[in-house]
């Protein structure tokens, strides 16, 4: 769609050609750039609520540059996942308020700062082993607009290190629960809150762990009502969730 399009319809709009319905419906299909290696949707926003978000492992150098590029020209915030110091330096040389999160590893462009919802989010490690996991989650809520709780370090080996934090926690909407060995940290969290409880396995553990398999499966067969599970690793996915929940009316 041309500016020239947008001009039309506008002008059909106001002529009554269209109603304000039928404009809305026909821009929340906007279409996108294509650069022959990526197809950029620029409302997605619009649709969803939330920005498109760009994966970088996989992808080149000069392929998530291109991305990047395209995307702050349309005025979106732009996140990018799993991204090294190097795909950051190269971002950085074009958008320099380009931030870099390494822990997280998460590249963000912010054209536009979310509203925050008054409610927060937990997010809670088994062990110090799952802050990188624990990271992309807090740092994706956060990016989305939430205020988070980091409480890292709780795992049921010294379960008192979560009960002293259970009034704290208590306060929030969601929690994630990142846990790899075994993963019982989301269940034990799930038995304790009446609120939604997202688990994320890690691939953290010994060789029975395969890598995450274990822990996936545990999270998958909790006993504790409410716990619902993201994939192996997957940080942003429980950040991402975290925050739609968080921010319902």
């Amino acid at each position: 769609m041309t500016r020239s399009d947008i001009e039309i319809l506008l002008s059909d709009i106001r002529e009554g050609r269209k109603s304000v319905e039928e404009g809305l419906e026909i821009l929340k299909n906007f279409p996108y750039t294509d650069l022959g290696f990526a197809r950029i949707d620029h409302h997605r926003e619009m649709r969803t609520g939330y920005p498109e978000v760009v994966y970088c492992a996989g992808k080149t150098v000069d392929q998530i540059v291109g991305i990047f590029r395209v995307m702050c020209e349309k005025q979106n915030n732009v996140i990018g996942t799993r991204a090294d110091e190097t795909i950051f330096k190269a971002v950085k040389g074009i958008i320099p308020d380009a931030n870099y999160y390494p822990a997280a590893r998460i590249i963000s462009v912010q054209k536009k700062k979310p509203d925050a919802p008054s409610t927060k989010i937990a997010v809670i490690t088994a062990g110090t082993s799952d802050m990188p996991v624990a990271e992309e989650a807090a740092v994706t809520a956060e990016l989305l607009g939430n205020n988070v709780i980091r409480i890292y370090d709780a795992g049921v080996a010294g379960i008192h290190r979560l009960v002293d934090k259970l009034p704290e926690i208590r306060t929030c909407r969601v929690i994630v629960v990142i846990a790899g060995m075994e993963g019982a940290l989301a269940s034990v969290v799930g038995g304790l809150v009446d609120i939604p409880v997202i688990a994320v396995p890690t691939s953290i553990g010994y060789g029975a762990n395969f890598g995450g398999i274990s822990a996936l499966l545990a999270m998958l067969t909790s006993c504790s009502a409410g716990v619902t599970v993201v994939n192996i690793d997957n940080g942003f996915g429980a950040g991402f969730s975290a925050s739609m929940i968080n921010r319902m009316k």
